[in-house]
């Protein structure tokens, strides 16, 4: 099934998980799949490596399991280190296992590791996609603008490239602040950009953990979270729940001003998932 044909039923509600570390064992991530899987989610989304190596095998493994369980998967698809080959080459791979929804990324530039020129950009591979079969496309957007454009105005401009190269809907980069998002969906339709946007929502677990993720993709940080980690940053299980009710808050927040969809960034825990599953199930179609 699309995902393009849910959004035009009722308001999306989806997991985002990722391929354990080489040094764990794919068990691990099934064990969470199983529980996941349970809560019934729209779809889940899985990630896949950006290097041109690592856990690319593993994101396609655990895609078909998603499915054997009766959930639609979504496979990430970065471009910016792969050639059209190794591209085609995965999209065999996931036709072959019937995946058939991709979020075609540009994906995050290593220093280490010169890009492929054949994609440069997001709006590229999905062109490109758009001749390759019959795939439902996302694309990435960032409510507080991508941490490579100058401005947020700029960031839009570049979206509208995106939408108009054929992406179906549209997944949120994570955010603190729900203004960020109001003010962004409005720019976004000013640019008319109409395709549906989910929002991608991340319950803060741990304080090492948000530090790393501000650090890599620049959202800001409200007054109000940054003093619910001064207060619980040495309480693990404090922190924990006081992260998973802020996560609620903006959910049901974001519900009642008619959010196309929610994307729970899960880090791959599976109690994080239910609790807040739980908590919004009867706000949300879950």
């Amino acid at each position: 099934m699309k995902i393009k044909d849910i959004f035009a039923k009722k308001t999306v509600f989806s997991f985002e998980v990722f391929p354990p570390k080489n040094t764990s064992s794919i068990d691990v991530i099934f064990r969470t799949l199983d529980e996941l899987g349970d809560l019934k989610p729209d779809f889940i989304s899985v990630t896949f490596s950006a290097g041109g190596s690592g856990n690319s095998g593993l994101a396609l493994d655990i895609a078909a399991k998603i499915r054997e369980k009766g959930i639609i998967p979504v496979l990430h698809l970065p471009c910016i280190n792969y050639t059209r080959s190794q591209i085609d080459e995965t999209l065999e791979l996931a036709k072959a296992q019937g995946i058939e929804n991709i979020l075609a990324l540009r994906g995050d530039i290593n220093p280490a590791i010169p890009p492929v020129e054949d994609f440069k950009h997001a709006s590229d591979l999905i062109t490109y996609l758009k001749n390759k079969g019959d795939f439902d496309i996302a694309g990435a957007c960032y409510p507080e603008g991508h941490p490579d454009s100058d401005t947020i105005e700029d960031d839009v401009k570049n979206l509208k490239i995106k939408v108009n190269a054929g992406a179906d809907h549209l997944i949120t980069q994570l955010f603190f602040d729900n203004e960020y998002f109001y003010k962004f969906r409005e720019m976004a339709a000013a640019n008319g950009i109409n395709v549906p946007i989910e929002a991608g929502i991340m319950p803060v677990v741990n304080k090492k953990q948000i530090e790393r993720m501000v650090t890599t993709c620049g959202a800001s940080l409200p007054g109000k979270f940054v003093k619910i980690m001064q207060k619980y940053e040495n309480n693990p299980e404090a922190l924990r729940d006081a992260g998973i009710a802020y996560a609620i808050n903006q959910i049901v927040d974001l519900a009642a001003n008619d959010v196309d969809g929610i994307h729970l960034y899960t880090m791959n825990n599976a109690y994080v998932a239910r609790k807040i599953s739980e908590a919004v199930s009867g706000i949300i179609e879950v």
